[in-house]
């Protein structure tokens, strides 16, 4: 079987997915992934030069800058993406990052904030800025990572794990919501939010997973952990 035959199979061929975090290796893999599989893939970072490399080695994607901690300028970026390429399909989240250790007193403000900005702030902006574009689509899928340390937190990494819990509950009312809204012939939004102990090595079972996300109904994935590794 061909390649192109292979992508064709794939339910999210022809679908627009904007990987958020796009420059992470978890992003890169999302990314190529997506756009092997057949998807237009719009690939969002902060840095304009990371995302130039990054479209190097996924031919075809559409690179966006964009401070996505700042509701306005994801508001721009809406703006922009339904311009070029009309609505989205799916938003897959990847912007996070790590801050912790020394127990419990070691869990400073300063830690506080970046995660909240990093984890939660940009999935909140994202989300709500896509959201209208998720649930007009035939098969819009919202993705973000979770942790296991949300089921069991850690003193040294409480601020990270408090950060995780408040994304994943936040997806899970964008996932009520999409119920909610479901049309008479059936759910057609899902969200999913996929679990890790640690990410790294992770990335291509990651990757062929989120891709896997159009290939099942909505109504039999929307608000599922998916535990990977």
């Amino acid at each position: 079987m061909t390649e192109a035959a292979d992508a064709a199979r794939r339910f999210v061929a022809g679908r627009t997915v904007l990987v958020a975090g796009a420059t992470s290796a978890a992003g890169l893999a999302v990314s190529a992934a997506l756009a092997a599989a057949g998807a237009r893939v719009i690939v969002v970072g902060s840095n304009r030069q990371r995302l130039d490399a990054l479209v190097g080695s996924v031919p075809g994607s559409f690179p966006y800058a964009c401070d996505l901690a700042d509701f306005a300028a994801v508001t721009d970026l809406a703006e922009r993406v339904h311009a070029d390429h009309g609505m989205i399909d799916g938003l897959i989240h990847l912007v996070g990052g790590w801050r912790g250790g020394g127990g419990l007193a070691g869990q400073s403000d300063e830690d506080w904030a970046f995660l909240h900005r990093n984890i939660v702030t940009t999935l909140r902006n994202t989300s709500r800025a896509f959201n209208a574009d998720l649930l007009a689509s035939p098969t819009g899928r919202l993705a973000i990572v979770s942790s296991v340390s949300v089921e069991v937190p850690a003193p040294g990494g409480a601020n990270y794990a408090a950060a995780k819990s408040a994304a994943e509950t936040w997806t899970r009312a964008v996932g009520h919501g999409f119920a909610k809204a479901a049309p008479p012939s059936g759910q057609t939004a899902a969200t999913a939010v996929f679990v890790v102990r640690a990410l790294d090595g992770l990335e291509p079972e990651l990757a062929e997973r989120v891709v896997s996300l159009w290939d099942v109904p909505a109504a039999s994935v929307n608000n599922t952990h998916i535990p990977l590794g």
